[in-house]
Order: structure tokens, then C-alpha cells, then sequence
């Protein structure tokens, strides 16, 4: 993909095409600074993950579960966004209704913005 041409998305294409592939995750978009994906996991599934050299950030389309981060358990339903940082341990576990999720990871520098 020319990381110079802009490109629009539809979002519920991409979930589908992620459903019929039957891997639980789909890249859509890779470029030198960012890469998009729609990740799935099923209600009980086990997450596998491990940590990731760039930051990351998850966006709950659909479904219930918890996001351990660095031991810290956080609950999540659908809409909520979550900033994980590179190398730092994180996985989804209490997945109580199948999860459909946006990720963006990011090899960009700082943005400036305040954590």
C-alpha cells in the first residue's frame, strides 16, 4: 500500500472478513508508522498474546472481557479504549461475550499529549 494515498474504510466489512477467515486476527493497514487490525476472540477463549515492540491501542467494537495489563485487571465492554505501551505483558482474560476489537499499533515518536 502507498502510505502517500489517504484510503477509507468500512468497519463492519472488516470485522465480517475477519469472521470468515476464522483467524482471530486481521490486518487491514500497515504503513512505516501504524498498523490496524480487527482482533477476535470468543465468549471463554483463551488469549495467547504476548508483549509487542510498538505501543498499542484497543478499541472495543462488540463483547465483555477484562484486559490484564502488567497485573492490573481492568473491565471492558463495548467503547472502551485502551492505551497499552510497548513490551509491557497484557491479555484479555474473562472474555464473557464474544470480543471484536480495533487495534492500532504505532511506531511513531511522542505526540506531545500528557498520559
Amino acid at each position: 500500500m502507498d502510505e502517500s494515498v489517504s484510503k477509507v474504510f468500512d468497519l463492519e466489512r472488516l470485522v465480517e472478513k475477519c469472521r470468515a477467515r476464522g483467524a482471530p486476527y486481521f490486518e487491514f493497514l500497515r504503513v512505516p508508522q501504524l498498523s490496524c487490525g480487527i482482533y477476535r476472540l470468543s465468549r471463554g477463549e483463551v488469549d495467547t498474546q504476548s508483549t509487542h515492540d510498538e505501543d498499542e491501542v484497543y478499541v472495543v467494537l462488540d463483547g465483555r472481557a477484562s484486559l490484564m495489563i502488567d497485573g492490573e485487571e481492568s473491565a471492558l465492554t463495548r467503547g472502551s479504549i485502551v492505551y497499552v505501551p510497548a513490551d509491557v505483558p497484557h491479555a484479555f482474560t474473562k472474555i464473557e461475550e464474544d470480543l471484536s476489537l480495533l487495534v492500532f499499533f504505532g511506531s511513531g515518536g511522542p505526540s506531545g499529549a500528557e498520559l
